[in-house]
């Protein structure tokens, strides 16, 4: 359906989908969100130690939000544990910006979510030089 502007030219548009608006709002949920050393945070999250967060919903709600916030083409997934009752992925920050990258598992009925911090780099220091061997005094002598 087409509708006339409000103009003197009387041109006809087409309004944008519906989709658009929902990918919109959906942004802007993610937007709004918390951030903790670099990474996101499911709103509802609950700070449980240092760089620990519990979440609010189940591991695949939890799961959901990650593809959106860190696509799966840029931010690689592997499973970390192989336990029963115990569910974890690792999201890797290929980046390296800020955290390393994110645990997410859930156990006891519960999902936590922990902030891999960056790794300190280790101190460049200078290879020490070997010393050099005395010649032996009691050797050949040189005439």
């Amino acid at each position: 359906m087409t509708r006339a502007l409000d103009s003197l030219k009387g041109l006809f548009y087409k309004p944008r989908p519906l989709g658009t608006a929902v990918v919109a709002a959906l942004w802007a949920s993610v937007a709004v969100a918390e951030v903790v050393s670099g990474a996101q945070m499911p709103d509802g999250a609950q700070k449980v130690g240092e760089n620990r967060y519990r979440a609010p919903g189940d591991l695949e709600k939890t799961m959901e939000y990650y593809k959106i916030v860190y696509p799966v083409s840029a931010y690689p997934r592997r499973a970390v544990v192989n336990q029963p009752g115990v569910k974890a992925v690792h999201i890797a920050n290929p980046s390296g910006k800020n955290f390393e990258g994110l645990n997410i598992y859930e156990a006891n009925d519960e999902v936590r979510i922990y902030v891999v911090p960056l790794q300190a780099a280790p101190a460049k220091s200078t290879p020490a030089k070997p010393a050099k061997k005395a010649e032996p005094k009691g050797g050949k002598k040189s005439r």
